[in-house]
């Protein structure tokens, strides 16, 4: 039975993460910024003061961690020359620095027991980058990145990290994706409408991944696929994605409104 907190958990591949563990044995605190969801704790990951209160709510329920699944995140991106600042700003406290306080936060735990493990979410878009997405892209693989350092940093401890890089999969996040740029963000919701995996099926494969231990976990065959190409043949990933940027110059510019604050 490992102890386990789940950031995100209010839906998504949160809320499937926490089911899946549930029924492998595995005690599951549910945590969310939305209280009027099934949670067990409300938890904002932008909060300093939230993340002093899981840990106190972990160390108090169990005397420690086994794994801290940071999850939580927003959906965002647009054109260079249509997102604006306040976007990069929005999204990157959010999906970077929400990552960065929750690690921070159940480090001192993981090293006084002398084991953990951190599971960060990321995105095949912290490994691949597509035009249109750099704010996304930036952010997620400053995810990957973090993760690795962890990974090295802890190691001494007992303790491992693990990225998850999934492709798109149907989730209602892309529906509360935030910015300017509506135009992508319309080709981006048809993309994961269009997938064939859900939420539950990502949760599955991240889990085999945990048990083995991989460092970077692709849950998906899209994403195994997209990277294998980069890593093996970066002249076709580079045309590719090339012809990808080229289509975007079809798109109206779509200008919407200002993110709302997270």
């Amino acid at each position: 039975m490992r102890r386990v907190l789940v950031t995100g958990a209010a839906r998504g591949l949160g809320e499937a993460l926490v089911r899946a563990f549930r029924t492998r044995g595995d005690e599951v605190l549910a945590t969310d910024r939305d209280t009027a969801a099934e949670i067990d704790l409300a938890l904002d990951v932008t909060s300093p003061d939230d993340w002093t209160a899981a840990r106190a709510a972990v160390e108090a329920r169990w005397g420690g961690l086994d794994v801290l699944v940071n999850n939580a995140g927003v959906a965002g991106g647009g054109r260079l020359d249509v997102a604006g600042l306040d976007e990069w700003r929005w999204i990157t406290e959010i999906n970077l620095f929400g990552v960065v306080q929750g690690t921070a936060a159940f480090v001192p735990v993981f090293k006084r027991q002398g084991s953990g493990h951190v599971v960060n979410v990321a995105s095949l878009a912290g490994l691949v980058h597509p035009a249109g997405m750099a704010s996304y892209n930036a952010v997620k693989a400053a995810v990957v990145a973090l993760t690795e350092t962890t990974g090295h940093e802890l190691a001494a401890h007992g303790v491992r990290a693990s990225v998850v890089c999934p492709s798109y999969f149907r989730t209602d996040l892309v529906t509360r994706m935030q910015g300017r740029d509506k135009a992508l963000s319309q080709v981006i919701a048809q993309l994961v409408a269009d997938s064939p995996l859900g939420p539950e099926d990502i949760a599955a494969a991240v889990l085999d991944g945990i048990d083995r231990g991989d460092e970077l976990i692709l849950p998906d065959p899209a994403a195994r696929a997209a990277y294998a190409l980069k890593t093996t043949d970066r002249a076709a990933y580079d045309a590719q994605l090339r012809r990808q940027a080229a289509r975007l110059e079809m798109l109206p510019d779509g200008v919407g409104e200002r993110p709302a604050d997270e």
